[in-house]
């Protein structure tokens, strides 16, 4: 807050005094909090870490939503805590009309929050949560040095450190390449936060639509793809290990859903609409890569394109970047798990005597993990068709109801019918919205760190 109030500080803009306000109060309660819990245990057990995790975005996102209410840029507080916890989520669903119109300020807040959540996720989701066994992410407790079993262990901060140094690093080359192509520093700033994050928040109510260069819309693509992918990966490639990343097979899948989805949007652009080669290359290419990192910029309105189109846009929200990134959604390593999962039961019905296990980086994976993924899958839709229904209280068209429960699940930030790219989601009831942000938080931790909070064995001693 305190890195926003100087900017405004710099514009001269009315975000300085809002953003101070906030600041104290935070430094003020979490001093109070710090002094009164000195003397508690350190040690921190599976329990402690799911009360965490959950409650963190909660409380960040109550906090966080100070600026906007000091600053009187949005007025109430369950617009403001959606903004915030679509922010710290990264989902990048927003409720605002006139985004220029705010000080300069708050919009550097409201970017920031997208850039410390989704780093945050990054060292949740590959340092934290394979100790917890949550959502298959086991799979990188080999790769990535992390925490033991028991307790956090001085080992995370080590790790927290490389992934936030690579974080930072793509961070800038981003803002220097955005600030070549014709943006101004400002944008191109509070761009590669939300870029990074794959959170789609920007600076201009049209989105990346408002300029029309090529070379801003090719560089965001980049780096899209690049917070999609797993950090792991980057850190690997960093230090020069090039086989590991061409040999990794969530990596290889991720390439090729990117390029197949592209390939058919770009084919059906050539043939319904006008636009001309280039053009529609890249709508395809950019639509795609937002989409399935769950990044959520818009050059184009999908939901203008034929019903095909639309409809394979919307296939998209299920599938989310891969797993240790910034991105969303369900994963493209479960997505992989579950189809070779289903290959392999088809061969084993022909072979029932057979061994088959199914193997993922050439490596069997355990029976435990490929129950954990059917779980998730099974968890995830249930609650997309449920939270459906119920959200058609207060939303009672049926796109746009599947829409907002869709990309608030999967943290994309446009969906379909009245809150597509076009809209946003300001004329949503109060309700719906405190409704989309717990599923924003839902769709964000993974489901099963926030579900088992509402399970009764969970809090018996």
């Amino acid at each position: 807050m305190l890195i926003a109030m100087s900017i405004s500080a710099i514009y001269q803009d009315a975000g300085l005094f809002a953003l101070l306000k906030s600041a104290l109060i935070s430094i003020a309660v979490g001093s109070l909090a710090l002094l009164s819990t000195r003397k508690a245990e350190k040690k921190i057990g599976k329990h402690e870490g799911f009360v965490i995790v959950s409650l963190v975005w909660v409380v960040f996102s109550f906090f966080g939503s100070l600026p906007y209410l000091f600053s009187h840029s949005i007025p109430d507080l369950t617009n403001a805590f959606f903004e915030t916890m679509s922010g710290f989520t990264t989902t990048g669903s927003s409720i605002l009309n006139d985004i220029e119109s705010l000080p300069n300020g708050i919009l550097f807040w409201r970017s920031m929050t997208q850039w410390l959540g989704g780093m945050g996720i990054i060292v949740l989701s590959l340092a934290i949560l394979p100790i917890f066994g949550i959502g298959g992410m086991q799979l990188f407790a080999a790769e990535v040095p992390g925490p033991t079993p028991d307790k956090i262990s001085p080992r995370i901060r080590q790790t927290a450190k490389s992934l936030w140094i690579i974080y930072l690093g793509f961070t800038i080359l981003e803002t220097l390449l955005l600030w070549a192509g014709g943006m101004t520093l400002f944008d191109a700033i509070n761009h590669s936060f939300t870029t990074m994050a794959t959170g789609g928040y920007s600076t201009k109510q049209a989105s990346v639509a408002y300029w029309s260069s090529p070379f801003i819309q090719y560089v965001i693509i980049f780096f899209m793809f690049l917070a999609g992918t797993n950090f792991t990966l980057s850190y690997l490639a960093i230090h020069g290990k090039f086989e590991k990343v061409y040999k990794n097979e969530e990596f290889k899948y991720y390439i090729l859903f990117i390029v197949g989805f592209t390939a058919i949007i770009f084919s059906g652009l050539l043939i319904s609409t006008q636009l001309d080669f280039e053009l529609a290359f890249r709508d395809a290419l950019f639509q795609v890569v937002s989409i399935i990192t769950t990044t959520g910029f818009a050059t184009a309105d999908y939901l203008t394109w034929t019903p095909f189109l639309t409809i394979i846009i919307f296939a998209l929200f299920f599938f989310g970047g891969s797993a240790g990134s910034t991105g969303g959604g369900i994963k493209i390593m479960r997505v992989v798990l579950l189809m070779k999962n289903s290959y392999y039961e088809l061969r084993r019905l022909l072979h029932p005597n057979a061994v088959i296990p199914v193997r993922f980086n050439r490596r069997a994976v355990s029976d435990q993990i490929i129950t954990n993924v059917l779980a998730f899958f099974m968890f995830y839709f249930i609650i997309f068709f449920l939270s459906t229904i119920l959200y058609t209280l207060v939303e009672p068209d049926l796109q746009s109801a599947m829409g907002a429960v869709a990309t608030s699940l999967g943290n994309i930030g446009p969906g379909l019918g009245n809150v597509g790219p076009a809209e946003n989601f300001h004329h949503v009831h109060p309700a719906g919205k405190w409704f989309l942000s717990f599923l924003m938080l839902l769709g964000r931790l993974e489901l099963f760190t926030v579900l088992v909070l509402f399970s009764p064995a969970f809090w018996k001693k």
